[in-house]
């Protein structure tokens, strides 16, 4: 009999470990999803190459303050930066530099992940580091994976001790717990109308022959709503008047050429 109840006792205790790691990591997705979403508005507006009029632009492919690239990073830098808590890592200098090391290079294993998806199944490319040396396929390079290793350092001596004490304080509101799963309902929305629209640009791909540069199309769309002096959208770049198959059409006309595929 004791042994029955002591085996339910750790059944449950497991469950509760389980249901507090999901809480944690979904909270955490919702901060970083937050934050970088931020930082890439501010990035674009002031030190983006690709954007010389420093328009605000909305980054990514939903169309909401959220970009999932960061919240999966965040969780990522979290699990990292408390690993290394635990191994005693960060108490030497070669132990800090290799903790920075594997976060620039998850960080960069995700943003690869991310853009090959959506490169080979959907032909849409979000971003190009083709000209920037070392790149592999335009998605990751070793400048933007030195900024992954200086922002995993910035997380680890700015930002950790925060993420801790705002994990405690999450364990002691768990009310809040509302708000994490109204952001995951919203999100899952922006999401399916996202993949649906993307669905759209990968048709017109594939029928064309050529990948779709979505940050291309966005100031495309820009530029016309521009010259038919339209107020611009911000959370919704990509909703026009017209038909988005005739901005893609129009966007066809200023064709780039690329080592390997054609895009807009």
């Amino acid at each position: 009999m004791a042994g029955e109840e002591e085996r339910l006792e750790s059944i449950r205790l497991g469950r509760c470990f389980i249901v507090s790691a999901f809480l944690v990591l979904a909270y955490l997705f919702f901060l970083g999803s937050l934050l970088g979403w931020g930082l890439e508005v501010l990035f674009r507006k002031f030190f983006s190459a690709s954007n010389p009029e420093h328009r605000w632009i909305n980054p990514g492919f939903c169309i909401g303050p959220y970009v999932p690239l960061y919240g999966f990073g965040l969780c990522i830098l979290y699990l990292l930066a408390a690993m290394g808590d635990m191994t005693g890592m960060e108490d030497t200098a070669a132990g800090r530099a290799l903790l920075f090391l594997g976060m620039a290079v998850s960080m960069t294993v995700i943003e690869y992940i991310a853009g090959i998806m959506l490169l080979k199944i959907a032909k849409v490319r979000l971003w190009d580091y083709s000209m920037l040396w070392g790149n592999v396929n335009g998605l990751i390079c070793p400048l933007f994976s030195a900024f992954w290793a200086i922002l995993g350092a910035v997380y680890y001596f700015l930002i950790h001790a925060y993420i801790l004490d705002a994990l405690r304080w999450l364990a002691n509101n768990l009310a809040f717990s509302f708000v994490i799963g109204f952001f995951f309902g919203v999100f899952s929305i922006d999401v399916a109308y996202s993949v649906h629209l993307v669905s759209r640009l990968k048709r017109f791909a594939e029928e064309n022959g050529v990948i779709v540069k979505y940050e291309n199309l966005k100031a495309h769309i820009h530029a016309a709503r521009e010259r038919a002096k339209l107020r611009q959208r911000f959370f919704f770049p990509l909703h026009t008047i017209r038909p988005l198959q005739e901005h893609l059409r129009g966007a066809r006309g200023a064709l780039e050429k690329n080592k390997e595929k054609r895009q807009i």
